[in-house]
């Protein structure tokens, strides 16, 4: 029954992208985030349905929609120019089988942020693109949340709508995205016009906050809790009351905190002593890896090299005898772990060329946004007042995003791309309305040249 769901929704949505080939882009975003084919039972999980949506969403946009304001971009050549550099060490990987596999949905991810600015060629389309994200990966919060409230939870013990700890799915990840969001999220309830602002809507908007709070305690992810904290610093910049903003989050965590299980204190409790923690322990030493590694192979080893890593380190072990606690320290030695880490998972994986390239794309959407908002900041047209806060949300959506990455593994992460895909589009759009400003200035400008010469030529005849 569940399969038949599924299918009727895509096959209603095929349909409608006859006359309308852009609503193909957003099913592809609904199905590449939620993956409905991994929910399902038999039927839809035995069709290619990402394969269909994903070459609809082209093909659409090439045969059927309009082109009009579209342009290829700097940071669309960044990706692009990683995407081939990728390609280029995957095949010359240290694991080629497992570079391949990782491969088989990195250039998906890649192409599709190349592609999806081209479409996002109006307000509407870019709304809609933003509302389609948030509500795909709200659908996997409530669903957490109320897993959470009931009693569900535990570090790798949550489990989501699949069962399998990868992609978006997995907990630190959902924990990332799920923060990050909220600033968009907000600005739905004050200048959405799919959905327009209404109380109803800030209810949703406030309930589903509240879900994305839950997803770092419910999965007691550590990079959760850095997230949140990120969110709060960035928004003292657009809080008026930052005092009563401060009193009022402290307050609201001291609320919480009988509340939260014995399990999310002792694995919190990690962030202040990494060392005697193994999983902590295991990350610094991976980093400390793959600089090594870097130096020898400064192009990088293709995906998945970390498995080639060996490394020794001494770890804390407390021992508790009554009412004695002694601590020993004992040697540890670990082999093929994961980076934890996006900067060194591009570092070990496409060497320090791919690095740049990374670093430059996010560095350059940080600075294109706080371009736009100081430009539109005090837009008073109706039509143009929704962008600098867009920008905003955009912005700490990133900013909360590398925060997480920072300790995560997620530099392809499909979501955030489309993130930085939604950031030029929206610079886009920006460009094009300042270019079509300036000739209707400058053509006024002309005409009233025309007229103040006609009237000197009548005064001079007269």
């Amino acid at each position: 029954m569940l399969d038949l769901v599924f299918l009727a929704f895509i096959g209603y949505v095929m349909v409608l992208g006859l006359r309308r080939p852009f609503l193909w882009v957003l099913l592809y975003v609904y199905i590449d985030i939620l993956a409905p084919q991994r929910i399902g039972y038999s039927l839809i999980a035995s069709l290619p349905v990402s394969l269909i949506a994903f070459t609809a969403a082209f093909g659409g946009w090439v045969a059927l929609d309009r082109k009009e304001g579209a342009r290829f971009t700097l940071r669309q050549g960044l990706m692009l120019a990683l995407l081939l550099y990728c390609w280029w060490t995957t095949g010359h990987a240290d694991f080629p089988d497992d570079a391949a596999t990782k491969w088989d949905w990195v250039w998906k991810a890649l192409l599709f942020a190349i592609f999806l600015p081209l479409t996002l060629t109006t307000r509407a389309r870019i709304e809609g693109l933003a509302l389609v994200l948030l509500l795909s990966v709200a659908t996997i919060v409530i669903a957490t949340g109320l897993k959470v409230v009931t009693g569900g939870g535990g570090y790798g013990e949550l489990n989501f709508f699949v069962d399998d700890n990868s992609g978006i799915y997995e907990s630190s990840t959902l924990a990332t995205v799920a923060i990050g969001l909220i600033p968009m999220l907000w600005w739905f309830v004050r200048h959405g016009t799919i959905f327009r602002p209404h109380w109803t809507v800030t209810a949703f908007a406030a309930a589903l906050t509240f879900a994305c709070l839950l997803v770092p305690v419910g999965t007691e992810a550590r990079t959760g809790l850095l997230c949140i904290a990120a969110l709060a610093v960035l928004m003292l910049r657009y809080t008026k009351r930052r005092f009563m903003f401060i009193a009022a989050a402290g307050l609201l965590g001291l609320v919480a905190l009988p509340f939260l299980p014995q399990s999310y204190y002792d694995r919190m409790a990690t962030l202040a002593a990494p060392s005697g923690d193994e999983s902590a322990s295991t990350r610094v030493a991976v980093w400390e890896w793959t600089i090594d590694y870097a130096a020898e192979k400064p192009l990088g080893g293709g995906f998945d090299a970390f498995r080639g890593n060996r490394f020794t380190y001494v770890m804390p072990v407390k021992e508790v005898d009554g009412n004695t606690t002694s601590v020993t320290y004992r040697e540890v030695v670990d082999e093929g772990r994961a980076y934890h880490s996006s900067v060194f998972e591009m570092l070990g994986e496409q060497g320090w060329p791919g690095l740049i390239i990374w670093l430059s794309l996010h560095a350059i959407g940080l600075w294109q946004m706080e371009r736009i908002q100081r430009r539109w900041k005090n837009a008073e047209a109706e039509a143009e007042r929704w962008i600098s806060p867009l920008a905003a949300a955009l912005q700490m959506g990133a900013l909360i995003y590398l925060v997480g990455a920072t300790f995560q593994g997620i530099a392809y992460q499909p979501v955030m791309l489309m993130l930085v895909g939604l950031q030029i589009g929206l610079n886009t759009y920006c460009l094009r309305i300042d270019s079509a400003k300036g000739l209707l200035e400058r053509s006024v400008s002309r005409r009233q040249a025309i007229a103040d010469k006609m009237r000197g030529a009548v005064a001079a005849q007269v």
